[in-house]
């Protein structure tokens, strides 16, 4: 037979200690998971916004090659009644260039436009602030006297820290900083090719809190542009 006070023992509750210890067990365990929870949430929009970056620079980069390959020039340079081909890029840190284009691509069908385009590209300081710049694309269906003027602006990517373009003369096979086709050196002729370089700000990977410049370069064969004169030596 059970006695009464051991029937009052196996009833009886937690004691206070094992209630405070059970609480800091528990205190213990949901901090240890709210820290991997943000941890992995941090993780998550680190590697969200890198992929914003490189996708930012894949598409600026895709759009530049397409426009820097298909510009071309007219050889009526001074008839009468017809219209203004340039390609003319100034080495201004960041670089500034406009030209004469095939890329021009028609969205309606039946509408009064053909492949040819005018083009712009140059940075403007970021509305997000900082030392960031927003690279600008302008793009004009129609090709008139006025190559600077009218057309859409689009920007093409935000949080630039450098875009510079350099071309190769078919010539002298010498990579020059700037091309102006309305000059004396390289009058209504294009280069050959054209390297382009883009930086952007990224965030760094080993410090959420800091952020590191990241660079894209690549190399464009303008199609209409005159072949090399010789091999490309030790100089490109």
């Amino acid at each position: 037979m059970t006695r009464p006070s051991a029937l009052r023992s196996a009833r009886a509750g937690f004691t206070l200690l094992e209630v405070v210890v059970a609480l800091g067990v528990f205190v213990l365990i949901a901090g240890l998971t709210f820290g991997t929870i943000g941890s992995a949430l941090n993780t998550r929009d680190l590697l969200e916004a890198d992929d914003a970056v490189n996708q930012s620079a894949r598409i600026a980069i895709s759009r530049i090659r397409r426009d820097l390959s298909l510009a071309y020039l007219t050889s009526n340079t001074s008839a009468v009644n017809t219209y203004q081909t340039l390609f003319i890029a100034h080495d201004d840190n960041p670089d500034r260039l406009w030209f004469a284009s095939l890329s021009h691509q028609r969205l309606y069908k039946g509408a009064r436009e053909s492949d040819q385009t005018e083009i712009t590209y140059w940075t403007e300081d970021d509305p997000a602030g900082g030392d960031a710049l927003v690279l600008l694309r302008r793009e004009a269906p129609r090709i008139d006297n006025y190559p600077e003027r009218d057309g859409t602006i689009a920007p093409l990517a935000y949080g630039v820290k450098a875009f510079g373009v350099r071309f190769l003369d078919s010539q002298s096979n010498e990579w020059k900083d700037e091309w102006d086709t309305t000059g004396v050196d390289t009058p209504n002729r294009l280069p050959r090719a054209a390297e382009v370089t883009l930086t952007l700000i990224a965030p760094d990977p080993d410090d959420p809190d800091k952020t590191e410049e990241r660079s894209w370069v690549t190399t464009v064969v303008l199609e209409f542009g005159p072949k090399l004169t010789k091999d490309v030596g030790a100089d490109q």
